[in-house]
This record gives C-alpha cells, structure tokens and sequence, in this order.
C-alpha cells in the first residue's frame, strides 16, 4: 500500500500551452502518453457507497489494477491510501494488504457483479519537479473526456503528486504556477464526474451544509473544518457561475464568501497573526463583484419584474427593464472574468495552504477544558447576542442604517449558529436559525427597497422616461414599504428577546 497525496487544479482549456511555457514545468523532464482509464463497480454502486474506487489503466500494452480508499480530501488536496497491481484479464484483490478491505471486496455479491461504469480517455503531460532540495513533486496534465452510457464531458486538470517532501512543498508548486493564470483548486475528482455522468445527475448551485464539527476539539481545528467547508462551498459554484445562466450559483458564492468572512471575525483571538491580512483583502475585493451582480439580480427579480408583470403595457417600465438587464449582463461578465483570474485562484490557494500547516494541524490538545472549542464558542455567541441587542436598542425606524447594521449582525450570529448545528442537541438550533433567518429576511426586504431607489436612478441615467418609471416603481412598492415599516418595533421586541441554543 502506498500512501497518495495530490492537489488538483482546474486549467481552462484554452490555457495549457501558456501553463507549459511556466519556467517550473519548462524547465523540467518531460515525457507525453495516451491513457485510457476504466472505473468499475456494482450496479447498484457498492463500491461508490464505501468510499472506493475500482481502477483499470492502460500503460504501453499493458494495464494496471488500482484501488483507491478516500480518507480525507479538502479544498482539493486528497490524502489517501492505493492498491496497484497487473491486471491479468481479471480482477485480483489479494494484494491489498488491509483484510477488512480485501475480504469485502472478495465477496461473491461484489466480486461477481463488477462492470465498466464510466472511462476516461485524456493526453497526460508530465513534469518531475524538484523544487527543493528532499521535495520531489510529479506535475500530471491531463486533457480529454469522461464519458458514460453515450453521455460525455470534457476534462481539463492538473494534478500536483508529492512523491517526497512536505504539503506545504505542493502549494508552494501551485503557487507559482497560478502566478499568471487562474488554477483553482479541482474539488470533484475523475471518478466523481464520471460517477455523475453515469448516473446523468444535472449540475445545479450547491448550498452549504452541515459541518462535521467536534466538541472535543481546540478553536482552531474548529476554524479549520468551518473555513475548508466555507471554500468548498464557494468552489463547488465556481463553475456553473462562468458557465451558467442560474443567478443562484453567484448568490451561493457571495454567501460562501460571507460566511467565511463570519468565521475569521468569530474566530479572530484564536486565529494566528497574519491569516486575516493574507484572506480579508482578496475576499472583500471577490464579494464586491458577486454583490454587484447580486443587487442587480434582486433588483430585477424582487423589484422591477412584479412591477412589470402588474403594469404590463407601459412603455417606461419596459425600457427601464431593459436598461437593467444590459447593466445585469455586464455584472455577470465582469464576475465571470474575475473568476477566471489568477487572482481568484490564488485566494483559494493560499486558503488552503495556510490550513493544512501550523498551528491548525498537529497542535496538542489544552490541558484545560476553558480552552476547548464548546466553551469558546459559547463565549464568541454570547457575544454576537449582545451586539445584537445593543443594535436593537439604538435601532429607529426613520434612520435605515441603523436597521441595516442590526441585519448585519443578526446574519453573523445565525452563521455562527449555523457552524455549530452539529454540537446543538434536538431542534433547539434549528427554531433559533428559523428565527434569525425570518428577522433577516424582514430587514433584508426593507433594505432592498431603500437601496433599490439609487439603484434605479442610476440604471435610469438622465432618461426623462425612464425616470418616470423608477417613480412608478416606487410608488407601486409603496405600500409594502409602509407595511415594513410598520412591522419594524415588533420585530425589534422579537429581536430582544432572542436566545441562544445550549451547545453540547
């Protein structure tokens, strides 16, 4: 058995001679092969459900057999151990040296029911790097397809393979490589792509879920397991928001971004100096993008188009719309580049990096229990509650900023409740976040509406007619403002009396 740890990066297709021409891959030994990869399992998937993957490779005239067990894979690093051997026109599984392992696969409900699932068919260029002295790293790129049951998609990668050396070598690698072009970290693996194209799963903008979060664990290992979530969750959209017409993968991206910049504010004492200085300022330039496109979205879809389809027939109202969406296309475009920067794979980067080495890996367990992560949490809670409180206090409903700070804060604390819905015993968790969710989106709704005024007038420009139709707008969401507004002192009261759920 051996033991493999890669990092995979996306490369966009048109960027593979401009990646090969980097003075680190130029510069090394070089060597290009056809290989065709087959992946088998049952038919109902039992290999997949287990967590492994049943490999065959053509190499020159031969093939070779590979098994794979996934350990642990974040932010597109994997860890985990394989199995390789020939491959003599049938499966053998009696070189796998962990029994557990080799006994299940021998069984005869599995053995006898293994078939081709999906292959793989790509060009693999490959780079034996020595960057340092004892650190040797295999640069594998790959161009080609995935297909399954006549359904097919291209693939684009590299893989960065440490042979020997530190993790930390394999960012350093990466680092330099993505000095001139985007190479975000891969999260979805060959296997994974070809999984879904077998099972003909459409993509679609993925949320954030429930972090497999421990009491028995220091701050930092639980910022760390809430931070690689966090870009996760912001990687998983990156494609469908360059690619897709769904407005929702470029919402989930700016909450991904938001509830990381959540978790370093939470986190903040137990932090190292210097992580905020490296992530705050790439973040904050990436969330300004995605909430220019964003507030362009909500304001066609929750304050021109209700408008419009009640008014049908006015020809202000149309051609507003129509100014708005040719602002929408271009803050669409503008986003897609800046995901397509170096810049932004950088972020992702560095983010990884700065995870997977100290002080958030191999740090001791606190001899005091106070220094665990339940009784930190509990303290930065508590603490948000009360801002939140203080905010509720000073809140008027005749001076918007002030509500809009009181949003604010009520979003974060329900971030940082939700990072810990797995410590939260019964539903106690799940009321709270309902709550905070209704409170946020009563005052999110208010503030779009007083936003959307200078918006409006802006996409309106010095359009007579046009200018008539954001009054139109704003008369016809009039109302509802009033009803807002008048909604605002209960929910205040409802704010004062929040409570937090018992962490255990």
């Amino acid at each position: 058995m051996t033991q493999q740890v890669a990092l995979k990066l996306a490369v966009a297709e048109d960027r593979h001679a401009a990646l090969q021409r980097s003075p680190l891959l130029a510069n090394a030994r070089t060597r290009e092969q056809q290989s065709l990869i087959g992946v088998y399992d049952t038919g109902r998937l039992a290999l997949r459900r287990a967590g492994i993957l049943l490999r065959l490779r053509r190499v020159g005239g031969s093939w070779i057999q590979t098994i794979k067990r996934q350990d642990d894979s974040s932010g597109g690093l994997t860890i985990r151990p394989e199995w390789q051997a020939p491959y003599l026109n049938h499966f053998d599984f009696a070189h796998v040296d962990d029994a557990e392992l080799r006994d299940w696969l021998q069984q005869e409900k599995i053995a006898s029911r293994i078939a081709s699932v999906f292959e793989t068919n790509f060009r693999r260029t490959s780079w034996l790097l020595e960057p340092a002295l004892g650190v040797r790293i295999l640069a594998k790129l790959d161009r080609g397809w995935i297909a399954s049951d006549g359904r097919r998609e291209s693939l684009s990668e590299i893989e960065l393979h440490l042979l020997s050396g530190s993790i930390d070598a394999v960012y350093d690698v990466a680092l330099e490589l993505a000095r001139n072009q985007a190479l975000p970290p891969l999260l979805l693996s060959k296997a994974e792509r070809g999984y879904r194209l077998f099972r003909n799963t459409p993509p679609r903008p993925e949320r954030a879920g429930e972090i497999d979060i421990r009491a028995v664990e220091t701050p930092l290992a639980g910022f760390r397991r809430i931070a690689l979530d966090c870009l996760a969750h912001l990687q998983s959209n990156h494609s469908g928001a360059i690619v897709g017409e769904d407005p929702e993968y470029v919402h989930q991206m700016r909450v991904a971004t938001r509830r990381l910049r959540a978790a370093l504010r939470m986190f903040r004492p137990a932090l190292p100096p210097g992580i905020e200085d490296a992530l705050v300022p790439p973040l904050r330039e990436l969330m300004r993008g995605l909430g220019q496109a964003r507030d362009l979205d909500v304001l066609v879809a929750e304050i021109v188009s209700p408008v419009s389809r009640a008014i049908p027939d006015d020809p202000r109202l149309t051609d507003l719309a129509g100014a708005i969406t040719n602002r929408q296309y271009a803050a669409r475009n503008a986003i897609r580049h800046m995901l397509r920067q170096p810049e932004y794979g950088r972020l992702l980067l560095t983010a990884g990096r700065l995870l997977h080495q100290a002080p958030f890996v191999e740090a001791p367990m606190p001899d005091d229990e106070a220094n665990f992560l339940i009784p930190f949490a509990d303290r930065r809670l508590r603490k948000l509650l009360r801002r939140i409180h203080e905010l509720a206090a000073s809140a008027r409903v005749d001076y918007p900023p002030t509500l809009h700070e009181l949003r604010i804060a009520i979003k974060r604390l329900r971030y940082a409740i939700e990072f810990f819905g797995a410590l939260i015993p019964g539903k106690s968790g799940n009321v709270v976040i309902k709550r905070l969710a209704g409170l946020q989106d009563e005052l999110g709704q208010l503030n779009d509406l007083a936003s959307a005024g200078n918006l409006l007038m802006v996409c309106a420009g010095r359009e007579q007619h046009l200018r008539e139709a954001v009054t139109l707008i704003g008369g016809w969401h009039g109302q509802r403002h009033a009803a807002l507004l008048a909604a605002i002192p209960e929910q205040l009261d409802t704010v004062r009396g929040l409570k937090l759920p018992k962490l255990a």
